[in-house]
């Protein structure tokens, strides 16, 4: 039911030691290669106590793991400038050989804020997508000039981005949760990452509307290829937690359960609730969840802002108490 299971980890550390926990999320993306999950995602937030720069610490994680596929879950587009993301991108990826996946998205999150620290030639009405499509170009590392380029190193005999990464688009990622973003993802062939959040459809809820908008991006992908699709889910399997760190996870669910019942804003967003108890009960949800048919990936959401051995238990749980009962196998 699962092709392939992975994790998505936003990093988090207290002022005096940003090293201590940057390092322990290192050892956590190691421990999810040992476990055997495919994947490890980390996100990217900005003026947060948490990762701001993604690629930078998958380029420390490439060597230090060997077969476990690294992704960035995801760089918001609206930051960025495109040539220079996808020159940091493909580095990265040679320094992996390979395992390196990058999820962008057209967010700007607190651009009022950065604004300021901004290049001041940026015009901040851009739209994000024209900064994804550029992205998309570079990346593709198509000629720039008919001439040779005259570098230190000797002509250039076609300046173009490097280091080149065949195929590139197969490993681009776009996060999204409304009509456009997956039309636009389905229509360049890339794959669609889709988080907790979505776009009601209708009057659906948050797994019927998921569900459709995953449909929608197979029908509009067809002449393309066969992109991927992952889905998030906070998953806080119980089976190998203390008391203590039951009634934390217990809280933090009913702290955010209310927000489920609803639609948000003028894009009547729906949230999917957040899944706690026992291993087989959780793979009782995920059984019954429209939106896993077969193909589509899951990546678990580490909540923000837990301890270590928390996070560690989770991944263990997850690995032998939730995968094997929905068809996993471990790579």
């Amino acid at each position: 039911m699962i092709p392939r299971a992975g994790l998505t980890y936003a990093g988090n550390y207290p002022d005096a030691d940003p090293a201590g926990g940057l390092e322990e999320g290192l050892e956590l993306l190691v421990l999810a290669e040992r476990l055997g999950y495919d994947t490890v995602g980390v996100r990217q937030r900005h003026l947060e106590r948490g990762v701001s720069s993604a690629l930078t610490v998958l380029a420390a994680a490439s060597q230090r793991t060997e077969r476990i596929t690294l992704e960035t879950n995801v760089v918001p587009l609206g930051f960025e400038n495109p040539f220079r993301l996808a020159e940091d991108f493909a580095t990265v990826w040679a320094l992996a050989r390979g395992r390196v996946h990058v999820g962008i998205s057209s967010s700007a999150p607190h651009a009022e804020l950065l604004a300021p620290l901004g290049r001041p030639d940026t015009d901040p009405r851009t739209d994000p997508y024209e900064l994804m499509a550029r992205f998309l170009d570079a990346l593709r590392s198509e000629p720039l000039a008919d001439e040779p380029l005259h570098t230190p190193y000797g002509p250039e005999p076609v300046p173009r981005l490097q280091p080149r990464i065949p195929d590139a688009l197969r490993t681009v990622w776009l996060g999204g949760g409304s009509n456009r973003s997956v039309d636009w993802a389905a229509q360049r062939g890339l794959n669609l990452l889709l988080g907790n959040l979505t776009d009601a459809e209708g009057d659906a809820g948050f797994a019927e509307s998921q569900r459709l908008r995953v449909q929608r991006y197979r029908d509009r992908l067809a002449p393309h290829g066969e992109g991927r699709v992952a889905v998030e889910r906070v998953l806080l399997p119980t089976d190998g937690a203390d008391d203590a760190t039951r009634e934390h996870y217990a809280a933090y669910v009913e702290a955010r359960t209310a927000r489920t019942f609803q639609t948000h804003g003028t894009r009547r967003t729906v949230i999917a609730p957040d899944l706690v108890g026992p291993g087989a009960r959780i793979a009782e949800a995920l059984t019954a969840d429209p939106v896993f048919d077969g193909r589509v990936e899951l990546r678990v959401a580490l909540p923000y802002g837990f301890a270590r051995t928390e996070y560690e238990q989770i991944l263990r749980d997850v690995r032998e108490h939730v995968l094997p009962a929905l068809g996993w196998e471990a790579a």
